[in-house]
């Protein structure tokens, strides 16, 4: 445990990279406090980021009461960091992991844990896996992890399919691929807002959480429910039950919550907050 003599409750900088600069915000836990750890915060994916926003600001401060640290990146191409979105690679934001590492690994000596949120949490577990710092990463938080990462694609690309098909570009059904023929082909194509480029979308097709399964000290994964059972879905379960073989300790647990990441207004989940707090408060204990 580290003690930190001044208190800079978020402050907000450029982290100066070997591909430009990634806007942060370092959250600290007050002087009173001890530092028991820092998360580094992993964001979704286009849209789903700025949804977040909010809630990852709010658990952020919510560690910091209790005394973790708190690093939130924006991603290369993402938010207020450098490169387009269309510039975007899966290797870029596995390096800015490891860029956000050394950064505290500098400033200070608290373990260094991710907390990732829906492809976030496959980004986290991608880079204990392989990473040469993955060695370095004491704890993984997983928010509402996406599950394979072909399927979510295909999800995001039915925004682009829905626009073709409301253009008039495409008359045939039989013509429904056209999103993923352009991505073949090479082609750079606009969801949403969001110009997508084949090399990332490859790398999308590759993710399968089963797949990524470490050996991470602990492995906090929270479901969020809608269902007032809180039901686990099969795909859920054979992948907890895999987790449970191959890492030292895996907390599951089911919230029910709003899917904050997707819904019309921004969104909050207090009782997401709550539980996640709740794990790692000392004085709970």
């Amino acid at each position: 445990m580290t003690k930190h003599s001044e208190h800079l409750p978020s402050r907000p900088f450029f982290l100066e990279t070997s591909l430009g600069r990634r806007y942060c915000i370092h959250h600290m836990p007050p002087p009173d406090k001890e530092c028991y750890g820092t998360f580094i915060y992993l964001h979704p994916f286009a849209e789903e980021m700025n949804k977040s926003r909010r809630m990852a600001a709010l658990q952020a401060r919510a560690f910091s009461n209790i005394g973790y640290g708190v690093l939130q990146i924006d991603l290369f191409g993402c938010g207020d960091s450098s490169g387009e979105f269309k510039e975007a690679r899966w290797n870029i934001w596995m390096q800015d992991i490891n860029d956000a590492i050394n950064w505290l690994k500098k400033n200070t000596a608290a373990p260094i844990s991710l907390w990732g949120l829906r492809i976030g949490a496959l980004l986290a577990l991608d880079f204990k896996k392989k990473s040469n710092c993955g060695d370095h990463i004491e704890n993984i938080i997983m928010w509402q992890p996406v599950l394979n990462g072909k399927i979510f694609l295909n999800q995001f690309l039915r925004l682009q399919l829905a626009n073709i098909f409301l253009s008039g570009k495409i008359k045939e059904k039989n013509n429904a691929n056209s999103p993923r023929d352009l991505l073949s082909a090479g082609s750079i194509i606009e969801v949403g807002g969001y110009e997508l480029a084949p090399e990332l979308a490859a790398a999308f097709d590759k993710l399968e959480m089963i797949k990524l399964i470490t050996t991470a000290k602990n492995i906090f994964w929270f479901d969020i429910s809608t269902d007032a059972n809180n039901s686990i879905s099969p795909t859920k379960l054979k992948i907890k039950e895999a987790l449970e073989k191959e890492t030292h300790h895996l907390h599951f647990q089911t919230v029910s919550c709003p899917p904050f990441w997707a819904t019309q207004e921004i969104t909050e989940c207090s009782n997401l907050i709550s539980a996640t707090s709740k794990l790692f408060n000392k004085n709970s204990k």
